[in-house]
């Protein structure tokens, strides 16, 4: 049985393809990952690059549409996958897949590109509590890509330069287009650059730990989303929760799209 798991975001689109293993005397369904597959959108509609992004994940596995027994859908784009059997929450897929790739989850923080929210999840991996930014980019990887931009350094060096930080300098500003005046002006002063990176990467900790704060700090923290790759974050975010260890998943884009065919095939099951 092969279910598929499509994560309609703002930037990119993610699809993972589950199938279906046999495991003798095992408690629960036990699957292996298929295919994990990212393509930007470009200059496709949205329908267009769904349709897309799944016949490619579907080709790359050497499978066809009529192979698949259910697709299910999440993220901001969810309604424009057409295709899919049914349509999930972000908030849903998300706590779904960090629960399988980490059983003892009891937070799931999930940081993406436009997004970011703090989700509270069970030892079943329903998702019983949430909070949001609301669309806001300062809680989000867009707002560190633009300061990024502005400190002239790639998103890479940008998350490695905060880590050489060792001074905590406050960010006041609480949009994108004022922080970016802010982080000008400590240019200008000649404050060095891993100084600045630390303190946006900070400023973006600090609001993301307010929404998690809102649905409580339980069990363990588990981060998904695009900004599992900057390690200047993954600090600052530990510092901010005041936790020791923050699980990190592989490939932290793809969970929740595992988390939609995991959900996809236990409806099918």
């Amino acid at each position: 049985m092969i279910t598929a798991g499509i994560d309609m975001g703002s930037r990119s689109i993610k699809v993972v393809l589950l199938e279906k293993i046999s495991v003798e005397n095992a408690p629960q369904l036990e699957f292996a990952v298929r295919k994990a597959h990212l393509m930007m959108p470009g200059e496709l509609d949205a329908d267009e690059a769904a349709d897309k992004a799944f016949d490619d994940a579907l080709a790359d596995a050497g499978l066809s549409r009529a192979d698949v027994g259910s697709v299910f859908a999440t993220g901001a784009g969810r309604a424009q996958v057409k295709f899919a059997t049914e349509g999930v929450t972000e908030m849903t897929a998300g706590a779904k897949g960090a629960n399988y790739m980490f059983p003892a989850a009891g937070t799931v923080v999930d940081v993406g590109a436009e997004e970011g929210r703090g989700i509270k999840t069970d030892k079943d991996g329903r998702a019983t509590d949430f909070a949001g930014n609301e669309k806001c980019a300062a809680g989000a990887g867009s707002f560190a890509e633009a300061m990024s931009r502005a400190l002239q350094l790639s998103l890479s060096e940008f998350g490695a330069a905060a880590l050489r930080s060792d001074k905590s300098i406050p960010m006041n500003a609480q949009c994108t287009v004022f922080a970016e005046s802010e982080v000008v002006s400590l240019i200008h002063s000649s404050t060095p650059k891993e100084d600045i990176a630390r303190a946006v990467l900070d400023a973006v900790a600090s609001r993301v730990c307010a929404m998690v704060r809102r649905v409580g700090i339980e069990g363990e923290v588990v981060l998904i989303g695009g900004m599992v790759h900057n390690p200047g974050f993954v600090q600052s975010l530990k510092n901010a929760m005041a936790v020791e260890t923050i699980s990190l998943p592989e490939l932290p884009e793809y969970v929740s799209a595992l988390g939609c065919a995991l959900i996809a095939a236990e409806r099918l099951h």
